[in-house]
């Protein structure tokens, strides 16, 4: 594939939200099909991977960010579907994804370039991490603080395209915003589903949550049809 290879955005959305019902409708709590949820899972982050691979041509190292995230992110999804043998390996692609989503991001404006959204996020999370931390296994520990330090970091800079976005830029960073709140969401669901406390239809919120917050991501990056002093 190379950067021109596009499906319609409207087929694109379409493949995704199909997808990811499927993925979740494979959960224990409703259909309580694994097939569902190996075979749709994966393909749902691949879907909006799909979605990232022709956007952002004009800013090459962007956009090979945000891909390098969204593969990572794959590899990911895939280890976590066992999730106790997967767990590490699934959270150190997690934890990398974040790296390079930064990088992307950090290519718009300076990192952490907006202290209020900063520690808004740092305290959130150092709230979350406090609750659940007597509950993380001693073997798991500095892992998850890596890995929220990351989320943090990437979170808290998407606030800052967000807030800190010229006027052409405005409707695509506040995109970008919302996916950080919506990742930091899901993250925080996930934890606490699997050290504290089992949510009911956990898999529906995890996931909704996690797929829209990759969606926004990769419609942050420039649709390759829209002109460069037009928001995408």
């Amino acid at each position: 594939m190379t950067p021109g290879f596009t499906i319609g955005p409207r087929v694109q959305n379409a493949l995704v939200v199909g997808s990811a019902l499927l993925a979740i409708a494979g959960a224990p709590w409703a259909l309580n099909n694994a097939v569902l949820l190996f075979a749709f899972k994966p393909l749902t982050t691949a879907l909006i991977l799909l979605r990232a691979w022709p956007r952002g041509s004009a800013a090459p190292a962007v956009r090979g960010a945000v891909l390098t995230g969204l593969v990572l992110s794959l590899l990911g999804d895939i280890a976590l579907l066992w999730p106790q043998q997967g767990f590490l390996p699934g959270l150190v692609a997690f934890l990398l994804a974040h790296i390079a989503y930064v990088v992307a991001f950090t290519r718009e404006h300076r990192f952490l370039a907006q202290p209020v959204a900063v520690t808004v996020y740092a305290l959130v999370a150092g709230a979350v991490l406090a609750l659940l931390w007597p509950s993380v296994p001693a073997g798991l520990r500095l892992p998850v603080v890596c890995y929220v330090l990351a989320l943090t970091a990437m979170s808290a800079q998407t606030a800052v395209v967000g807030l800190a976005g010229r006027d052409d830029e405005r409707s695509r960073g506040r995109l970008l915003m919302v996916g950080g709140a919506l990742f930091m969401t899901s993250d925080a669901l996930l934890a606490t589903n699997k050290f504290a406390l089992a949510l009911p239809a956990a898999n529906l919120w995890i996931l909704g949550a996690y797929w829209a917050a990759q969606w926004c991501i990769a419609s942050w990056l420039r649709s390759a049809h829209i002109p460069l002093n037009n928001p995408a």
